[in-house]
């Protein structure tokens, strides 16, 4: 079995609509990243939680795959996955697309494959993950 713990911070000042953020995280892939009401409604330079998770979303998924076609003894040239986050009054749906490169394979046991790894990607399992909170006011 596989096993990692991973973190990530967050630091908001202000209110929802007029404050500010930053998120990071120790491996540095998130160094005080911005991100505000404005990134995530409107244009804004920044991230916002809904992108993270269609990043987070797309690159399991690929990850996955691949370790699927790994299984079956296949090694793909290729996968380009995009996740398609859509919000309205909270994330509604994430729309994957993906295209793989992977001469010699069928369509039938890509679909098979595709769906598996649909399925199983620890990103699509957690989106009904069991949510634990310790909170402290300080």
């Amino acid at each position: 079995m596989l096993k990692a713990t991973r973190k990530a911070t967050a630091q908001w000042l202000g209110s929802g609509k007029e404050g500010k953020g930053t998120l990071s995280t120790p491996s540095g892939g998130l160094d005080k990243t911005k991100y505000s009401a404005g990134s995530r409604f409107a244009d804004e330079k920044g991230t916002n939680p809904e992108e993270l998770i269609g990043a987070a979303h797309a690159g399991c998924f690929s990850m996955k795959l691949a370790f699927v076609f790994q299984e079956a003894g296949i090694t793909p040239e290729s996968i380009d996955t995009e996740a398609k986050v859509i919000f309205e009054d909270g994330i509604k749906e994430i729309v994957l697309t993906t295209k793989v490169k992977a001469p010699g394979v069928d369509q039938a046991k890509f679909m098979e494959m595709a769906n598996n790894a649909k399925e199983n990607c620890p990103v699509s399992q957690v989106l009904k993950a069991k949510i634990s909170l310790d909170a402290s006011l300080v």
